[in-house]
């Protein structure tokens, strides 16, 4: 997956558990064990701004981009169907 979650890395230096963190936050361990390992499919704004907020962080500290393999097609390199917005 192009996305890249750097949740563990923040954690580290702010030498803060994924309990600690989720408790901070509102959500279960569990929830943020999917999130930091990249298995998350999304990412409400309101977790990624009380993320921020608790590791005294940006977005762009979290999640970055990194090129993909190619052989996924996206919605940004195929033709629009009929009838659907962008």
């Amino acid at each position: 997956m192009p996305i890249v979650v750097d949740i563990d890395v923040m954690l580290a230096k702010r030498k803060l558990s994924v309990g600690a963190l989720a408790e901070r936050i509102g959500i279960t361990p569990a929830n943020l064990a999917v999130l930091k390992n990249g298995r998350a499919k999304a990412v409400r704004f309101t977790t990624l701004e009380a993320l921020c907020e608790a590791l005294e962080c940006q977005p762009a500290d979290l999640l970055r981009w990194e090129p993909g393999d190619g052989s996924r097609e996206t919605a940004i390199s195929r033709p629009a169907a009929s009838g659907e917005i962008r």
